[in-house]
């Protein structure tokens, strides 16, 4: 029975892709009734900009018109910022390590944040000086993505489940289901705020869904086809390296937002229709 049971355990870890596992969410989530379907958003692209291809794109976030990046990759993970439309890198900071796997960030207040993946540590920076963190912070869970809301941290754990999270304390306030007419939705990723909702990535698709931060409910659907196909993987321009969608970052002057992903070496600059 012993060897048995190891046996399943190995077979269920070789199955688990290499990047990383989703974590179970604490709670059950009950299967909605009711919950209309997502309305589909229909695109256009309007510009593309080269992309740091070395990068693992875990968080992206425009800022003071500098486009700032969380890449992973245990050893390679990086915090950077630059120039959106050149792709020069202007400043870096390799925090990877044999341990230490960048995810999400999110900037707020002046301060930029940033999660890691398995080991319960967050980073915070001043946002003009990224090469070292002013302060850390314990998360219980693994980190995935992170936004704000102009007031909370809102931080994923690759499940169905957002967390809201006081910036100053760390403590959680609340939680959140992500929910639509099938269900719970699984593998939530990179996040951004826009406009008063939560868009995000789903991990492994080319999907990106528009969540309403009250119910949770997912009110729209983008598929970005003509980009990425049914895996998320870049159509054109791809290398051995290229890997999944993930990364949404919004411009709020030209109301236009930003997309890429891992190892991509594009940007691509999209409108909603």
């Amino acid at each position: 029975m012993k060897y048995l049971i190891t046996l399943s355990l190995l077979v269920s870890m070789l199955a688990c892709n290499d990047k990383k596992d989703a974590e179970t969410d604490p709670e059950i989530i009950p299967v909605p009734s009711g919950i209309a379907p997502p309305k589909a958003v229909n695109y256009t692209i309007i510009s593309q900009y080269p992309h740091d291809a070395a990068s693992f794109t875990e968080g992206l976030e425009l800022h003071a018109g500098k486009l700032y990046e969380s890449g992973g990759d245990y050893i390679n993970s990086v915090l950077q910022f630059g120039n959106l439309k050149t792709g020069v890198i202007e400043k870096k900071n390799k925090m990877g390590t044999s341990k230490i796997f960048g995810e999400g960030l999110t900037i707020l207040n002046g301060k930029l944040f940033q999660l890691t993946y398995q080991t319960n540590i967050g980073y915070v920076y001043d946002i003009n000086d990224i090469s070292k963190p002013v302060k850390t912070f314990k998360w219980p869970y693994e980190g995935w993505g992170m936004t704000n809301n102009g007031t909370d941290l809102i931080i994923d754990t690759g499940g169905p489940t957002l967390y809201f999270v006081d910036p100053e304390t760390f403590q959680i306030k609340n939680t959140l289901a992500v929910i639509d007419h099938k269900g719970p939705v699984n593998n939530i990723n990179e996040l951004e705020f826009i406009d008063g909702f939560i868009w995000a990535n789903v991990w492994m698709t080319n999907r990106i869904v528009k969540i309403d931060p009250e119910s949770g409910h997912v009110v729209a659907d983008m598929y970005l086809n003509t980009i990425a196909d049914a895996s998320g993987n870049l159509l054109t321009g791809a290398t051995a390296e290229t890997d999944v969608l993930n990364g949404i970052a919004y411009d709020s002057t030209s109301k236009t937002i930003l997309v890429t992903g891992k190892r991509w070496p594009k940007i691509f600059e999209i409108r909603i229709n």
